[in-house]
């Protein structure tokens, strides 16, 4: 189990507030440049940074995202530079939080086994794999389990509570929950619903519950912090990094972190 994410988690509840946790997809736009846009975010003031792996179906991403792992595609982005790039973020920052973020088949078609031994020596916290449910996972489960890595479970309005409770037994770190049906993508409002299914959430579940889809501003970022252990941030930022904006990016996380606080 990753110690450290229970210590970001530990940190931010002693601090008053909920925890920033911030997708960026490695290598757009280009892999060269992934490295310095985390190292600002993560200055801005990211607890945990999601390392989204670039692949060319992403079926539960919208349009930015999709956009934004294309471009990492197009500029040649493998997944053995989304590890270095992790490696290189870890040695720079140590107490940062690292969860990669990928499709199951990257991971599949790479080797389990190879995987969590490389993510353990990298210093990577966790793995969310976005397609992968409760019933495919038993030969993932262990391999986590085997090399210290937290499998960070998904749930949904449309998860029960039952099956919420089934995909987050033995999970450690984090329970990111969806907070609208449907893909990734910035939005304007959040469903109004959402406070009473993140309250239920928390008192149900065994770990601490992140926020995630379509928080785009810092108010959006409040509201569900409100109800929430940690806020998720992505196609909002990844948003500003394809309009080649990526002061504008850090300048939004900044804003969101001081939101929080």
């Amino acid at each position: 189990m990753s110690v450290r994410i229970d210590r970001i988690f530990e940190r931010c509840r002693a601090e008053g507030r909920p925890a920033l946790i911030v997708y960026v997809t490695v290598g757009c736009p280009a892999p060269a440049e992934s490295p310095e846009l985390i190292d600002r975010l993560i200055a801005a003031g990211a607890d945990i940074i999601e390392l989204g792996v670039p692949f060319s179906d992403p079926m539960a991403d919208g349009p930015v995202i999709q956009q934004a792992g294309q471009t990492a595609l197009n500029a040649g982005t493998e997944f053995s530079e989304v590890l270095k790039i992790a490696a290189g973020v870890r040695q720079r920052h140590p107490e940062t939080g690292l969860v990669l973020f990928s499709y199951y088949n990257v991971l599949f078609s790479h080797g389990l086994e190879r995987l969590g031994g490389e993510l353990r020596d990298i210093g990577v916290d966790g793995i969310l794999a976005v397609d992968l449910p409760l019933e495919e996972r038993d030969e993932f489960f262990p391999v986590c389990e085997r090399f210290g890595l937290d499998l960070i479970p998904l749930v949904s309005p449309a998860t029960s509570p039952e099956r919420a409770k089934r995909i987050t037994a033995g999970c450690r770190g984090f329970v990111y929950y969806i907070t609208v049906r449907g893909v990734t993508g910035v939005r304007t409002s959040l469903p109004p619903e959402l406070a009473g299914e993140l309250e239920e959430m928390r008192r149900i579940l065994p770990l601490p519950v992140a926020a995630g889809f379509g928080i785009s501003t810092p108010e959006m970022a409040r509201s569900a912090g409100v109800h929430a252990d940690a806020v998720v941030v992505g196609s909002a930022v990844m948003k500003r990094v394809l309009e080649r904006d990526s002061n504008g990016a850090v300048e939004l996380i900044a804003r969101i972190a001081e939101a929080l606080r």
